[in-house]
């Protein structure tokens, strides 16, 4: 029998508040254990939990960029469970009323664009941290207690791996130019479970599901998911029955293995939260909200092939992060040159910014700096070969790549004497390659042209080294 694979995601996205949920203590990644924590994220007796409007703004702007419908008036609710990480020993989420709801998400996974429908975003906090890595003991981390969250819960539409990992990373880009989180998956920021299940190809009933947890990567994703898929398969075509359950992907082993057996929602007793009263949107938040939204990739991508005559594919790479969109048309602003400018980006920036693990906002190179890096070489000051070099000493001080010409001595020869000079040492120092040019050889031109570039140290013209030689070859 053949079966097909039928995947739904629910991510959590921490939020990039400068304050939690519902106190005032600090929401900052890194701090040294239970630093970040006051009465209210402690839960001791009597405190009692203050909303923080930034993270209803936050929410209706993603509700908005995923084309939600946002309710006017929204329920925080109390998710209960009991763990050692949650101290009041129940969650403030959301469940009945959501913030948003029945939104879609358009992904590009191979195939064509598919479209992912959204069963809602809904507010809550984040739990504690559990730690069980030093000695025989667990420790308690309550810095995360209280952090605020969005979680995305997609319905079932997702078809392959693929799907599911280009599904995260659209979420993972929007949130990002929304500016609401920085989408660090490594540091948890950016969190998924996929709820995985098989039923038989044509059929409209979903089959018995189970939950994957513990994925940090895009590539985790499509490998634990692929491996459910593929374990599910095996036990149904055993004539066995798939247990719902929730299971952890193990990365080392390449493996998932089973956690607890998956609850309902009638598990978790939610009741609305008698401490907070509702969440209200009104007209004005909404249209102020829609204001500040950005200018989204697609749009964007669009936008920089119209203005800038750049190629659909500079432009797709160019707006995969919005810091780099911007760090891009700074750069064309002083450069003057677009496709220069977005092949420099593409190319000295990104690779600089892989190799380093850098973020753009990390990396030593304004882009004034780099634009005027640009504009030498479109004014023949310098090559393609120089620029390179003052590129990597830009990197270690902040002097602009105009001073660094003029202090390094590295500007373009443009002498066409002392071009010519340096051409005529290397044909009469190379008599059978010259005899083998004028042979019918004449791929050998670049051999005579790295050799008088090598012998100026890559200062002289190119084009002008490429006509002199010429002229002198052909006679």
């Amino acid at each position: 029998m053949k079966y097909e694979l039928v995947v739904g995601l629910e991510v959590h996205c921490q939020l990039n508040t400068a304050s939690k949920a519902f106190c005032g203590c600090s929401a900052l990644f890194g701090k040294p254990a239970n630093s970040n924590v006051c009465p209210v994220c402690l839960a001791l007796p009597g405190a009692l939990p203050v909303f923080n409007r930034r993270v209803v703004e936050d929410a209706v702007k993603l509700g908005l960029a995923m084309g939600c419908t946002i309710a006017p008036s929204s329920i925080l609710a109390r998710k209960n469970y009991f763990y050692p990480d949650l101290p009041k020993g129940y969650q403030i989420s959301q469940f009945e009323e959501p913030i948003c709801s029945e939104g879609v998400l358009k992904i590009e996974a191979g195939e064509g664009e598919k479209v992912i429908r959204l069963i809602r975003i809904h507010i809550e906090e984040d739990a504690g941290k559990s730690i069980h890595d030093i000695g025989d003991d667990t420790y308690i981390d309550l810095n995360r207690s209280g952090v605020p969250l969005l979680e995305i819960v997609s319905y079932p539409d997702m078809r392959t791996p693929r799907e599911a990992s280009a599904y995260l990373q659209k979420v993972r880009q929007i949130v990002k130019y929304l500016g609401i989180s920085d989408g660090n998956m490594e540091e948890g920021s950016l969190r998924c479970d996929a709820n995985v299940s098989l039923r038989p190809v044509g059929s409209t009933e979903y089959g018995t599901r189970t939950e994957i947890k513990n994925m940090n990567s895009f590539k985790n994703v499509e490998k634990a998911i692929e491996f459910e898929a593929d374990r599910h398969k095996e036990i149904l075509e055993s004539g066995g029955v798939i247990i719902q359950e929730t299971r952890l992907w193990d990365a080392d082993k390449g493996e998932t293995r089973s956690m607890r057996g998956k609850e309902f929602a009638h598990d978790y007793r939610y009741f609305p939260d008698p401490d907070l009263i509702p969440v209200l949107v009104d007209q004005d938040m909404l249209d102020r909200m829609q204001r500040e939204l950005p200018e989204f990739p697609e749009v964007r991508a669009s936008r920089f092939v119209a203005e800038y005559s750049i190629p659909a594919y500079d432009a797709g790479v160019l707006t995969v992060e919005r810091e780099v969109a911007d760090y891009f048309e700074a750069t064309v602003k002083v450069s003057g040159d677009t496709k220069a400018s977005s092949n420099w980006v593409m190319g000295e920036v990104l690779r600089t910014l892989k190799e380093k693990y850098l973020d753009i906002s990390e990396f030593s190179i304004a882009p004034d700096r780099l634009g005027g890096l640009v504009r030498l070489i479109g004014e023949g000051m310098i090559s393609n070969t120089i620029a390179k070099q003052v590129f990597e000493l830009m990197q270690d001080n902040g002097a602009t790549a105009l001073e660094i010409v003029q202090r390094d001595g590295l500007a373009q020869v443009s002498d066409s004497g002392a071009i010519e000079s340096v051409i005529d040492e290397i044909l009469a120092a190379n008599p059978g390659q010259l005899a083998a040019y004028r042979g019918g050889k004449t791929q050998l031109l670049g051999f005579f042209v790295g050799q008088c570039m090598s012998r100026m140290k890559g200062k002289a013209n190119p084009k002008m080294v490429n006509e002199v030689l010429l002229k002198k070859l052909d006679v």
